[in-house]
């Protein structure tokens, strides 16, 4: 069955309507998990009657609009605005008033196929190896503790499987003896001592994981020399890791802050042609893929996380054990940052600075808008029409 065509006011089109267009047919190529079952069916439901929602009717004239409740799937690209706006906030409270780097730590493609095997066990011996990095080269560099916030991305603007962690980075940190606050400026690390660093810790883990047989129905490895292979290429490739310079504490960093966090693998926004046949959508630096619809979701569902999988985690003073002691005598020692204009709290405040519209105001007269039942139960989303 064919996408339809996004509703009014919103993109014109959306990953919503692939999913409803060609999902079987992807069911009928790929054995789905779960959780990638239940990301789809989200999607395909969100912001529509079948969920429910509620009616918006002007209080002087016959203005009225339906609003539909959203899935909430952490994967659907129409749910995560608003949850990265109060996640800005929840955060801003924790961030210190000092410059952050960003680092990013990238495995080799040769280890892509094993991850994908057992993503859980390797999504988290990324995230270890990453941070255990910057926590190592803290103490003995710094001879402090740095605060670190972390995110799990596992795609390329092509929708490829390409598992990396970003970190956000205290531009210093607190001396291990807590009596004062060691800046770092200009630069981080060197990169090659990162890169090693983090090439030694995360082959300790997977040489961990093999000996506690979590690799053992792994294809490749029915070979008795295929680990050690594979071993042998990883321990030759240097290991990329990217860090940028740090930038001041501000509205910025919340919004730099929110970008990583709360990204998932393509905004319906990057779609700029959709028909049964191609989807075409904007990569990076102006450039644009065409896929087929069937493999586009194929490679949409790569990106589903195992259930419960956290995705963003936060290590050394910003770590939630260490908010009411690190962190808090961190902030005794450092000069106050909050100079900003104070952040939007309630969702009502926080979607007026996502939207820019204030949805309690008719567009119409300018009278108050409210809330009410729907006049009918909600319907099943209709068949989609063909595209012209």
């Amino acid at each position: 069955m064919p996408a339809r065509l996004a509703s009014a006011g919103r993109t014109k089109y959306e990953v919503a309507d692939i999913v409803r267009g060609h999902r079987e047919e992807l069911e009928r190529l790929v054995t789905l998990r779960p959780e990638q079952h239940r990301a789809l069916s989200a999607m395909a439901l969100c912001r529509t009657a079948a969920l429910g929602g509620h009616l918006d009717r002007c209080t002087r004239c016959d203005f009225q609009r339906p609003s539909y409740n959203s899935c909430r799937n952490r994967h659907c690209p129409k749910c995560q605005a608003l949850a990265q706006e109060r996640w800005i906030h929840a955060r801003s409270e924790r961030v210190l008033p000092v410059g952050h780097f960003h680092v990013v730590f990238t495995v080799p493609s040769e280890l892509h196929p094993l991850m994908a095997f057992r993503r859980e066990e390797l999504f988290g011996a990324l995230f270890g190896a990453a941070t255990q990095t910057l926590a190592e080269l803290a103490r003995t560099k710094l001879d402090a503790t740095m605060g670190i916030t972390a995110v799990l991305h596992t795609w390329t603007r092509e929708l490829r499987f390409h598992p990396h962690v970003h970190c956000l980075v205290t531009a210093g940190g607190l001396s291990l003896d807590r009596s004062r606050w060691v800046p770092r400026d200009g630069f981080l690390f060197p990169v090659k001592i990162l890169g090693a660093l983090f090439r030694g810790k995360m082959m300790d883990a997977v040489r961990r994981l093999h000996r506690d047989g979590a690799f053992d129905d792994f294809e490749p490895f029915r070979d008795p020399q295929g680990f050690d292979r594979l071993m042998g290429r990883l321990a030759k490739h240097r290991w990329v890791v990217y860090s940028k310079k740090p930038f001041a504490t501000s509205d910025h960093l919340f919004r730099y802050l929110g970008r990583y966090t709360h990204r998932v693998g393509i905004a319906n926004s990057r779609l700029l042609e959709v028909n049964d046949r191609e989807v075409t959508f904007a990569t990076k630096q102006g450039g644009t893929a065409t896929l087929t619809p069937v493999e586009f979701l194929r490679r949409l569902v790569q990106h589903v996380l195992p259930p419960g999988f956290v995705k963003i985690r936060h290590y050394g003073l910003y770590a939630g054990a260490n908010v009411p002691s690190r962190l808090a005598r961190a902030r005794e020692l450092l000069p106050d940052g909050h100079d900003e204009a104070p952040l939007a709290s309630t969702w009502y405040e926080l979607l007026i600075a996502l939207t820019g519209h204030d949805v309690g105001v008719c567009p119409h007269c300018g009278a108050e808008v409210l809330p009410g039942p729907l006049t009918r139960p909600p319907q099943p989303t209709a068949r989609a029409p063909p595209f012209p």
